[in-house]
């Protein structure tokens, strides 16, 4: 509970478990976040974004992997988003007051993971996420490179979830083609960080199964060494079969 309180100094965020069944437990869960100077809005289905609040070109994005059954929300969705931030950033206003005496509390992301939505195909559209965990209070704000190019435009960011543990964890996903060579770089900031955090990861070349090298090599060799000797005979029987003639 403190923890929740201390959160009003930056940033509020609610959430509502919507719907679970008696006999198979699935958390539909939705949440609303906000501070003075961005906001959030995200439903998630056991752990899985399903869809979220993109208050920055104003439409609601459903970025859910191809292999489960693709789920839609209905129209008016984002506007109810962003009727609940106002409604966040009075409660906000609110807390802020009740809360003014209380420090605040900074813990520095103990995770940072980059990987790959979908299996590595060189040329092909794939996402590339980055998993942020362990860290208080939210928001991180979360960068990409690539090549030391800033390419954060292209990204998109998740609401802030906490955790049982009282912590939060944030995602950022960045649309990519893979190429051989390039290195993508992910760089976390948060207020109790002294300086930011970053990770990396490059597109490898796809090296050969293991032992396969060494077997080409000593098939090439045993293949030079067979023409040789065939050849060597050859040579042998046309002398015998001249050696014949002249005899």
């Amino acid at each position: 509970m403190m923890k929740e309180m201390k959160l009003s100094e930056s940033v509020l965020v609610l959430s509502c478990v919507l719907c679970v069944s008696a006999d198979v437990f699935h958390e539909n869960l939705y949440i609303s976040g906000c501070s003075d100077t961005e906001g959030e809005a995200l439903y998630s289905l056991d752990g899985d974004e399903l869809w979220y609040a993109d208050f920055i070109h104003k439409r609601g994005v459903e970025p859910q992997p191809t292999f489960i059954d693709h789920i839609s929300y209905k129209e008016g969705t984002y506007e109810a988003a962003v009727a609940d931030q106002q409604i966040c950033k009075a409660n906000l206003n609110q807390l802020r007051r009740i809360c003014r005496d209380v420090p605040l509390e900074l813990d520095p992301p103990d995770k940072v993971m980059i990987y790959t939505r979908d299996h590595l195909d060189h040329g092909a559209n794939n996402t590339l996420i980055c998993y942020v965990t362990g860290f208080y209070p939210a928001p991180v704000k979360i960068y990409w490179t690539r090549n030391v190019e800033n390419v954060t435009h292209g990204a998109s960011t998740s609401v802030p979830h906490l955790n049982k543990d009282g912590f939060f964890s944030q995602t950022s996903r960045l649309q990519f083609v893979p190429h051989r060579g390039d290195i993508y770089g992910c760089t976390v900031e948060h207020p109790a960080l002294d300086q930011p955090l970053t990770r990396f990861w490059d597109v490898q070349v796809k090296p050969l199964a293991p032992g396969r090298g060494p077997v080409v090599f000593w098939g090439l060799c045993l293949t030079a060494a067979l023409l040789a000797v065939m050849t060597g005979t050859f040579f042998l029987i046309l002398q015998l079969i001249g050696l014949n003639k002249c005899c």
